[in-house]
């Protein structure tokens, strides 16, 4: 796999190697060593989640307390999403700052964001189907939204489609609020602390 990185601590897209003949093409989507090598630790997939949406839908931005957080790998097996990773970690250099890729089912792409970090997609095409492999079970206590219109934010979602959002999300707190109420998880060096001098 050919790995990239996009400019926030703990993101990144992986490109698998594609191998074709007459019957079509095969592919690793995951392979747990080459994240591991490329993250610093085992990714343990507890649960596999597949999105269906058609063209317009907007899932996002969705992130879980932590700890224990939840790290995804995503991708798009069919149609094509415009995907997004936005630092929702205070302390981070790069805090309320976002990413974005297009996976589809061409490049076959694949976005990898640890614990802390949220996500989100708006779907490009009809049946736009997204497989995120999650290092935590789903837990509607410690799952949360942020507004992914927020002004703050500035994300630069497609012009050119209709959105369409759940309720939960379109009721989201900004950046701001969530910050403010305390749901936003810590960057993990800010949550450790200054260190203290031996001796």
């Amino acid at each position: 796999m050919y790995v990239e990185e996009i400019g926030i601590d703990g993101a990144f897209v992986f490109t698998p190697r594609k191998h074709g003949d007459e019957r079509g093409i095969f592919f690793e989507l995951f392979k747990s060593t080459t994240v591991r090598d490329v993250v610093g630790s085992a990714f343990r997939t507890a649960q596999v989640n597949c999105s269906v949406s058609k063209a317009g839908a907007l899932r996002g931005i969705h992130f879980a307390d932590v700890p224990p957080g939840q790290a995804k790998f995503v991708t798009c097996l069919t149609g094509a999403v415009f995907d997004v990773v936005v630092d929702l970690r205070c302390g981070s250099p790069t805090f309320g700052q976002w990413r974005s890729v297009v996976l589809d089912d061409s490049s076959r792409r694949c976005v990898y964001l640890a614990e802390g970090l949220g996500h989100g997609f708006m779907a490009l095409q009809d049946d736009s189907a997204v497989t995120y492999l999650c290092s935590s079970e789903y837990d509607p206590d410690r799952e949360h939204t942020v507004y992914p219109y927020d002004p703050q934010l500035s994300i630069e979602w497609p012009a050119d489609l209709d959105p369409c959002l759940s309720s939960r999300d379109l009721s989201a707190p900004t950046l701001t609020e969530a910050r403010r109420s305390g749901l936003l998880p810590a960057h993990p060096a800010a949550a450790a602390g200054p260190r203290r001098p031996a001796g």
